[in-house]
C-alpha cells in the first residue's frame, strides 16, 4: 500500500482547459493571460501593480535589487527562512543577519526585527512559513524597506490582517505545491508606489527571459479565481487535524487562535519527542511526513539556543503532514488517527 502523497496539485478539468486554450490560440508566451492574472493578483492583494516572473529565484533577485541597496548591505531575516535567501543575497553582494521568531505566529518577531535594524540591517525579508502571518506586527515602522514573502501564506488572515499586508513589496512563489500554482514561476506585487518605477525598469530589461508565459499564467489565473473554494476545503482539514492534535502532548506550529484563518498550505506539528520517531510512526501507517524546516538557515546555527531559543525547537522537532483539497475521506480519517496518536 502506497503512502498518502505529501502534496498533490489542485488540478481540475477547468484548469486543464484553461491551459489548453492558450495552445489552441497559439499564444503560449507572455501575453493577455499573464496580464489578466496580474490584474487578479492586484485586486486580491490590493496592490498598486504586479509583475510575473518565470522563477522564484528571479522574483527574489528583482525584489532585492529594486531596493537600491549598496553592495555589502545587510538584510534581516528569520532564522527559519529558506536557504535560497542566502544564495540569492550573496549573489548580489548582500549579507543576511538572523533573528528569532515570535512564539505566537512563527514569523520574525517584532522585537528581533528592531534588533536587526539596530544592528545595521538595511532591509527586512519576511518569510511567512506554513500558513502563518505576523499579526499585530508593524515592520514598516522601523524605517527600512520590507519585502514580504507569502509563498506559504497566500490567503491566510487573522481578523482584519492578511498575508500581503506587511510589506512594501510582496513576493509569492507559484510552484507545484502552492495554494495557487502556475507549475512554476512567481509574482511580485508593489504595495508602496515609490518602488513602482524601479520594478518596471528592472522588468523591462529582462522581460524577454524572465516574464511568465501565458500557459503558466492561465493555470494560475483559474486557480486564483477559485481560491476561496479551495481555501474552504483546506481550512476544514486544518481544523480537523488541529482537533486531533489536541489529544496529544504536541503543539501546533504558529497561531492557535480560533479567529485565525489559515490558507492550509500545510500542517506543521512541533513535537515533544524526536522527529525521526514520529515520521517513522506515520510512515508505518502509510502517511507521508517530513521535517518542516530542514532546508532553512537554522541548519547553520542549530546549536545556538542562546540566540534562537524559540525557533530551534521547531527546526529540530517540527514535522509536516499532508494537507490539500483533494484528500480522500479515507485518507483524511487515517491522517486524523495518526495525528492523534503521534508518539
Amino acid at each position: 500500500m502506497a503512502l498518502i502523497p505529501f502534496y498533490k496539485p489542485t488540478l481540475r478539468r477547468k484548469d486543464m482547459d484553461a491551459v489548453l486554450q492558450t495552445m489552441v490560440d497559439e499564444r503560449i508566451g507572455p501575453g493577455e493571460r499573464k496580464n489578466e492574472f496580474l490584474s487578479q493578483v492586484c485586486q486580491y492583494l490590493h496592490a498598486n501593480e504586479a509583475e510575473a516572473f518565470r522563477s522564484y529565484l528571479d522574483v527574489l533577485s528583482c525584489a532585492l535589487q529594486v531596493l537600491d541597496l549598496e553592495e555589502g548591505s545587510t538584510i534581516g531575516v528569520s532564522v527559519l527562512s529558506p536557504n535560497i535567501y542566502q544564495k540569492v543575497a550573496e549573489s548580489l553582494g548582500f549579507t543576511l543577519i538572523l533573528g528569532d521568531i515570535d512564539q505566537e505566529h512563527g514569523c520574525l518577531s517584532q522585537k528581533e526585527a528592531i534588533r536587526l535594524v539596530e544592528e545595521g540591517a538595511q532591509a527586512l525579508l519576511i518569510h511567512e512559513p506554513m500558513c502563518q502571518i505576523p499579526y499585530q506586527t508593524d515592520y514598516k515602522q522601523l524605517g527600512v524597506p520590507v519585502i514580504e514573502d507569502i509563498s506559504q501564506s497566500f490567503g491566510s488572515s487573522f481578523e482584519t490582517e492578511s498575508a500581503g499586508g506587511y510589506g512594501d513589496i510582496v513576493i509569492c512563489a507559484l510552484e507545484e505545491d502552492g495554494v495557487v500554482s502556475a507549475a512554476g514561476g512567481a509574482i511580485l506585487a508593489v504595495m508602496d508606489k515609490s518602488y513602482s518605477k524601479a520594478v518596471q525598469d528592472f522588468h523591462s530589461d529582462v522581460r524577454l527571459y524572465m516574464e511568465l508565459p501565458d500557459m503558466n499564467a492561465a493555470l494560475a489565473s483559474i486557480q486564483l479565481e477559485h481560491l476561496e473554494e479551495h481555501l474552504t476545503k483546506r481550512r476544514e482539514f486544518y481544523s480537523l487535524f488541529s482537533k486531533s492534535l489536541l489529544k496529544t502532548v504536541h503543539k501546533l506550529y504558529g497561531i492557535g487562535n480560533i479567529d485565525f484563518q489559515p490558507n492550509g498550505y500545510g500542517f506543521c506539528v512541533v513535537l515533544d519527542s524526536k522527529a525521526e520517531d514520529a515520521i517513522k510512526f506515520a510512515n508505518k501507517y502509510q502517511v507521508s511526513a517530513r521535517k518542516t524546516f530542514v532546508d532553512t538557515l537554522a541548519s547553520q546555527v542549530s546549536d545556538r539556543f542562546d540566540l534562537f531559543p524559540i525557533a530551534l525547537p521547531p527546526f529540530l522537532r517540527g514535522i509536516s503532514l499532508p494537507l490539500y483539497p483533494f484528500l480522500k475521506q479515507t485518507d483524511t480519517e487515517l491522517l486524523m488517527k495518526v495525528i492523534s496518536h503521534l508518539p
